[in-house]
């Protein structure tokens, strides 16, 4: 960034890092775990959210850094094994997330143009493409990354803006509103684990983190942009839940699983709806691709120049830092070997131990930072409790989608356990 961010610059990152894809991706998902409390779901999950952005603001305020997360975490806990461990979970949960936007790209295209007639073959085709194609365009030209996602994140929200205004409207009369009804709840338990399981879909707040140096007027402007973001994603989520479960009955929204907010346009706007919406769906998908391909190759960058990776992460290839290389090699790996729930899983495992951290971080640092100990505490046992349910809740549902996610943890430890090390040797031989 070469340039000052305004509050409205500073929000739009927020907004635009959170409906990336994630609500394209997770919506069927959600109303599969919480039938008529998908709203309820969605609730919960941001207000997580929220009470983990006020650790953000905190730690934005007091240690402004384009490392954003990174930074915050080797703040708390010095340049240590642990620390080392939890920032390469973030690189693994930035993949683990241009994974899901990929696999919701892959579920959307094929409803506009099939390509072979075998529609899960026609997905991983789509989705591998769209990997590969953003991909060339962050080694082509970041500045191209850049004004595709200003673009697209008006796109996206004039369109669903749009949805959620005409499918108020619809509702009106609709038999299927009964199935918000309270009787038509999963119970409280599956409530707060399918919440957790599209926890991702909130993630992209901490984007804001990385700006924080840049945002004019920061002590105003840095937790309006946190709080605003989430406040707004929140009620968007909520009214898109209340909107598509108004509109379609379960089983049609059990067999659009991959495709839902698109099926959902339908009984409203016909044909066109559903090819508006899916076209939303894809070009939300396709810029959260730019974007986090750019993200998760800066934050190897930032690992490594924080000597917690091998230095040669810092390398270039083709103008750009070897991991945006990595990056695109184990989504297109991810992607084609895991379902959209064992991704969605993962992906949310790996964000709410790292909001944990941040939020113990906030509690540990709070006489530094002047934050309120009880909010950042509350934040840290809200996202510990939250991670427990959702690992014993998807254990007996998506044991696979669990294990994949511990494993992952216990590699990202593993890893930086050796590199410490293997580091530490080659000092004492070279001294």
């Amino acid at each position: 960034m070469n340039k000052k961010i305004g509050l409205k610059e500073a929000i739009s990152i927020g907004i635009g890092g959170m409906v990336g894809g994630g609500i394209f991706a997770v919506l069927g998902l959600a109303v599969s775990l919480a039938k008529g409390g998908t709203p309820i779901a969605f609730l919960i999950a941001g207000v997580l959210a929220l009470i983990t952005s006020y650790s953000y603001v905190k730690l934005s305020l007091s240690f402004p850094d384009r490392g954003g997360t990174v930074k915050f975490i080797n703040q708390g806990f010095g340049k240590s094994i642990f620390s080392g461990g939890i920032n390469n979970l973030l690189w693994i949960s930035y993949i683990i997330m241009l994974a899901l936007y990929a696999s919701a790209f892959g579920s959307y295209a094929p409803n506009l143009f099939q390509l072979t007639g075998d529609k899960i073959f026609d997905t991983h085709i789509y989705a591998s493409s769209i990997i590969i194609l953003a991909t060339a365009i962050n080694y082509y030209s970041i500045s191209v990354v850049g004004k595709i996602e200003s673009y697209a994140v008006i796109i996206k929200l004039v369109i669903l803006l749009s949805f959620v205004a005409i499918g108020l409207y619809g509702l009106i009369g609709n038999p299927n509103l009964n199935q918000l009804v309270v009787s038509n709840w999963e119970t409280p338990i599956h409530l707060i684990a399918g919440g957790m399981v599209i926890f991702v879909s909130y993630e992209g707040f901490e984007l804001i983190a990385n700006a924080a140096p840049d945002i004019i007027n920061p002590k105003k402007n840095i937790p309006k942009a946190y709080f605003y973001s989430v406040i707004f994603v929140i009620l968007l989520y909520i009214i898109i839940a209340i909107v598509t479960l108004g509109s379609l009955p379960f089983d049609e929204i059990a067999t659009a699983e991959d495709y839902v907010l698109a099926e959902a346009a339908k009984p409203m706007l016909g044909e066109v709806g559903f090819t508006i919406i899916t076209i939303a769906a894809l070009i939300s998908t396709f810029s959260a691709i730019n974007a986090s391909l750019y993200g998760g190759s800066r934050v190897s960058y930032e690992i490594a120049e924080d000597d917690e990776l091998p230095h040669e992460l810092t390398n270039e290839l083709w103008n750009q830092p070897i991991g945006l290389l990595i990056t695109a090699i184990a989504t297109l790996i991810i992607t084609n070997t895991l379902n959209l729930e064992s991704i969605s899983t993962a992906g949310s495992v790996g964000f709410l131990l790292i909001f944990a951290i941040v939020n113990y971080v906030g509690f540990k640092l709070s006489k530094e930072i002047k934050a309120n100990k009880i909010i950042t505490l509350l934040g840290f046992i809200s996202c510990s409790s939250a991670l427990i349910i959702l690992i014993s809740q998807q254990y007996n549902s998506n044991k696979v989608g669990v294990v994949i996610a511990l494993s992952l943890i216990l590699i990202c430890f593993i890893i930086e356990y050796f590199y410490k090390k293997t580091a530490s040797i080659k000092n004492v031989n070279s001294n």
